[in-house]
């Protein structure tokens, strides 16, 4: 699971609905670094079965540069899409924050509901039902999906048999790589949000 890089305005307001801001150029070097790092692991790997992505800009543009170091067209599904932050789409973080409710978000996610929006356990039930059911559809194959930072943790908890509300514990970088093994008898966790350090540069990959 990749989540996509850097945006203009990632980690500083809650997202809007629509497509959304695209990756800044910053963005397009880490989903360049997040590419070469897929393809230096993948001689470990079973073979690549699919690339999905939440039809969102910022993923998509992401799954764009996996696709082309991959060799792999991107199928979007919309079930990957991050939660619908309902009213409080759009609204800065640090404002969100002193609300009383964030308290909620932060110490009891399976409790709570974006006002006008989606709640964390329908998103969590949606993302991780994807995840496993595209697993399924590609046995004894490795899956890329890009998608954004709740719904990786969503499905990193569920494979890691943590209940939703330790959920936040889990940190997940803008073009992070995290990787799950769904076998048997459980899932296992292989690897969780692969970085690099951030640095001036150009984009390892950037396209027109």
């Amino acid at each position: 699971m990749v989540r996509h890089g850097l945006t203009p305005t990632t980690g500083k307001e809650m997202p809007a609905p629509g497509a959304g801001p695209n990756l800044s150029e910053e963005g397009w070097r880490q989903a360049g670094q997040a590419a070469d790092h897929i393809c230096a692991w993948r001689a470990t790997l079973p073979e690549l079965g699919g690339l999905y992505s939440s039809p969102l800009s910022r993923t998509k543009e992401t799954a764009s540069v996996l696709s082309e170091a991959l060799g792999l067209p991107v199928s979007e599904d919309p079930r990957l899409v991050d939660c619908d932050a309902g009213e409080w789409a759009g609204v800065p973080l640090n404002e969100l924050a002193k609300k009383p409710e964030w308290k909620t978000v932060v110490s009891h996610p399976s409790g709570f509901r974006f006002p006008g929006g989606e709640s964390i356990p329908e998103m969590y039930s949606r993302v991780v039902g994807t995840v496993r059911a595209l697993a399924e559809q590609h046995p004894g194959q490795a899956v890329v999906v890009v998608s954004h930072a709740d719904p990786i943790k969503a499905v990193l908890a569920d494979a890691m048999g943590v209940h939703l509300d330790l959920f936040q514990r889990v940190n997940v970088s803008p073009a992070s790589v995290s990787a799950i093994n769904y076998g048997e008898p459980f899932p296992t966790v292989m690897l969780v949000n692969w970085t690099v350090p951030t640095s001036p540069g150009p984009a390892t990959r950037r396209q027109s």
